[in-house]
């Protein structure tokens, strides 16, 4: 009879780990930082050159040592001292005096879901010249060992999460004093070893991570930088909570009766919220718009799970075949009612969650990501009707009952976790809806660039944000062999003919011997038609046309 509880409990561990294995395969999921602005901005020229540059992404990064350059047109470093960061923007102190041509500018940060973010844009100063080498990281390249290891550290994590809260809080408050606690304790030390293991491999797969370095290239200064950013401090927090619980369950885990006191389970229940917090922290809940929503409600989500699927471990593998029919008549009531609270939880927490991540209905109807959502919401309505039936049974089953059928309802209701994490593992490499927004939207610029050429000059007109209402207009002149061209001078009109629009007078400013600016308000979108007219002596002008979309 032991050796099949054994072999119950390590058939159980297996399934968690396969369970939670194909919930979390895929990640690193695909929800990351943004890069939606810059000052200069890409592909713009500029008339000198600037003493700093801007990044601005989506939501707040952290910097990674010598990861962010600017290259001159040389080749040469045109970045000097350290990048700092604010939130969302990173500033880059360039040299002073820099040389005309196109700048190169690479950058890898760490988002605040913990992901590498990496890319590359260019400037110019004067006029546009051939781009230097790139000298950096341009994309977000990972050592396929550390991204295979990385998922099988958080699946360990999460197995292990579900192997301790579960069965604690039924050895705590469900647990008859008479049956032997050796089983169920070697389930809760099991989930604080893989819990305890996946947070110490965690911290050290960041460090290869963000740096898209080997496994093996790591060094002491990678590990203390993981140490000092927020996802290092996330993990030391958890790993501290995790010992600190450890000593407190010897009592519980010790005899059939147990020792602890009710101090040590208050203890244990503020640990096993910070332990919960831990995991939204350093996750996609922190990158969310409203972080602080999310992070309690992936808290909860987290939770529910975990007191559900290890309580169901509990019932399945120890309570069902061991306890007499008085104790599950005690037992059973109790933990229904804890069901579900728990699924309804899980529910609630999955629809805010849903709420927050695709935000319109079009979003969950149109996009992979709110279809998979759809499928989950309707494997969770069979899983609430599996539990009433268990409800029911329970409330009808006499003390004298066998337990198989409610271990039937029990495996039933594992089978449907099975095929819900399944549709999770699908669903956590979907992008939801706002992040793939927020990527379309930084790495699409509405900014109208063109260059206009006569036989005497070349003139480059920047629209920006080419889009109805108040547009800056920037406009450089150079001789045909890409010097700056004083003009005296400057005119400029914008029409809109297939809405009738006549000619509009733009108000320009000369700013240097070369460069003028100006400010238009256009009242409709179309194809509008630009003039614009450069005189550069007594006698010498050019006026060049062209056509710009502004939508």
């Amino acid at each position: 009879m032991t050796m099949n509880r054994r072999r119950v409990t390590t058939a159980l561990v297996g399934l968690l780990i396969g369970l939670f294995g194909s919930l979390l395969a895929a990640a690193p999921a695909s929800a990351h930082a943004a890069l939606v602005g810059s000052d200069p901005a890409a592909n713009s020229v500029v008339p000198d050159a600037p003493n700093r540059v801007t990044l601005k992404f989506s939501e707040s990064v952290q910097l990674i040592a010598g990861k962010i350059r600017v290259l001159a047109p040389d080749g040469s470093r045109a970045d000097q001292g350290d990048p700092t960061v604010s939130g969302a923007e990173v500033t880059i102190p360039l040299r002073p005096a820099g040389a005309r041509g196109t700048y190169l500018i690479t950058y890898r940060v760490t988002s605040a879901d913990s992901h590498p973010v990496a890319g590359t844009i260019t400037y110019s100063v004067g006029a546009p010249s051939t781009p230097p080498a790139d000298g950096g990281d341009a994309s977000v390249t990972v050592d396929p060992l550390v991204k295979a290891l990385i998922p099988v550290g958080k699946y360990l994590g999460y197995a292990g999460l579900v192997l301790l809260v579960g069965p604690v809080l039924v050895l705590a408050l469900l647990w008859p004093h008479r049956l032997d606690r050796r089983g169920p304790g070697r389930l809760v030390w099991t989930g604080i070893g893989l819990v305890a293991g996946s947070t110490l491999l965690g911290l050290w797969l960041q460090a290869p991570y963000t740096l898209g370095t080997g496994l093996f290239d790591v060094t002491v200064s990678d590990v203390r930088e993981v140490l000092g950013s927020t996802f290092g401090a996330v993990m030391l927090v958890r790993l501290g909570v995790v010992t600190a619980a450890a000593f407190l369950l010897r009592p519980l885990l010790d005899g059939p009766g147990g020792g602890e006191s009710r101090l040590d389970l208050a203890l244990l229940g503020v640990l096993g919220v910070a332990a919960l917090a831990t995991w939204p922290l350093t996750g996609h809940p922190t990158a969310s718009p409203v972080a602080g929503v999310s992070v309690v409600i992936d808290a909860l989500h987290l939770g529910a799970m975990a007191v559900w699927v290890g309580g169901l471990v509990m019932l399945f593998g120890f309570l069902l075949p061991r306890a007499t029919g008085r104790e599950l008549g005690a037992i059973l009531p109790i933990w229904s009612r804890w069901a579900m609270t728990a699924v309804g939880v899980l529910v609630f927490a999955g629809v805010v969650q849903a709420l927050i991540e695709v935000s319109d209905f079009d979003g969950l109807i149109s996009s992979t990501y709110g279809r998979m959502i759809l499928a989950k919401i309707g494997l969770a309505a069979l899983v609430i009707g599996v539990a009433a039936f268990s409800r029911k049974l329970v409330g009808k089953r006499a003390d004298d009952d066998s337990p198989g059928p409610l271990r039937r309802i029990v495996a039933a209701e594992l089978a449907i976790i099975v095929v819900i994490l399944g549709v999770t593992s699908f669903l956590v490499q979907e992008p939801p809806p706002r992040t793939v927004e927020a990527a379309e939207t930084g790495s699409t610029s509405t900014t109208v660039e063109q260059t206009l050429t006569s036989k005497s000059m070349s003139m480059q007109v920047s629209i920006y944000p080419a889009t109805v209402g108040n547009n800056s207009i920037h406009l450089y002149a150079y001789t045909l062999d890409s010097k700056p061209l004083p003009v005296v001078e400057w005119k400029a009109t914008a029409a809109l003919p297939s809405k009738g629009i006549e000619a509009i007078e733009i108000p320009l400013l000369r700013i240097t011997d070369f460069h003028a600016i100006g400010d238009i308000g256009l009242p409709q979108a179309g194809e509008w038609t630009f003039k614009f007219t450069a005189r550069t002596s007594e006698i010498d002008q050019e006026t060049l046309t062209m056509t710009a979309k502004i939508s």
